[in-house]
């Protein structure tokens, strides 16, 4: 029997609430965690998997979606803390995740400063700053797309580029669920686009989405807005639609 868990994570940045949901997947052989959060948020990790009676020491794997701050900013602490667990990722992130290329999120925020106006730099400096501080963790199995995971029930790999190269959602077909990441989030109770000006190829973005019609999805649970109420499939055409007209 395996379940899944949201783990709805809610913390404050610059004076604004915000909410995570990493995901855990767990049954009698694994425990998986999907996403790790900001650095510094394993206690809060911690703190949501004990709501379902769940420790981290229980942890087999972690299967990172892609290389930004807040999916994969407490994975080197997590694995120090937890050496037994194996990192999962896409083999186009693997090399973005343990460092030994930079970060297409600090890339992108480098070269977009000079434009800046004068008042928004510090900001901008202060946010390269951290993007630099994002502490890198050896990935030590990576997967591509349509790869079939034994684990908990069964997990499918989806490749969903466009917000990065190697984003992928996680399709579980035993329940007809979407672990979709950042290849949409819930915006006012809607499907969208993660940030449609940061996302590396917003094209590419909106091919992702239409390959989730390719699956019998019933529940899709996104990164940001958590489990999403309503018809899977009408939101992903509505939203297609809306970048298609």
């Amino acid at each position: 029997m395996s379940t899944y868990h949201l783990l709805d994570i809610n913390f404050e940045t610059n004076g604004q609430k915000q909410v995570i949901t990493p995901i855990l997947l767990q049954n009698e052989l694994d425990t998986i965690l999907i996403d790790c959060g900001y650095p510094n948020f394993l206690p809060l990790i911690e703190e949501a998997a004990n709501r379902y009676n769940v420790t981290l020491d229980s942890l087999t794997k972690v299967i990172v979606t892609h290389h930004d701050m807040d999916h994969m900013g407490s994975l080197a602490a997590l694995k120090r803390t937890y050496p037994h667990i194996d990192i999962i990722a896409h083999e186009l992130e693997a090399p973005y995740i343990e460092g030994t290329k930079k970060s297409l999120r600090l890339e992108q925020a480098e070269s977009t400063f000079n434009a800046l106006t004068d008042e928004a730099k510090p900001y901008a400096e202060q946010f390269i700053r951290f993007l630099q501080s994002i502490e890198p963790a050896a990935v030590d199995r990576t997967v591509t797309h349509e790869e079939w995971l034994p684990w908990c029930g069964g997990i499918k790999i989806i490749h969903t580029p466009g917000h990065m190269p190697g984003h992928i959602s996680l399709y579980l077909p035993a329940s007809k669920t979407l672990i979709a990441a950042d290849a949409v989030v819930i915006e006012e109770g809607e499907l969208a686009i993660a940030n449609p000006q940061y996302t590396m190829d917003l094209d590419e973005a909106i091919r992702s989405v239409e390959r989730l019609l390719d699956y019998d999805i019933e529940q899709i649970i996104c990164y940001h807005g958590g489990l999403f109420h309503g018809d899977v499939q009408q939101a992903l055409q509505q939203l297609i639609h809306k970048y298609k007209s």
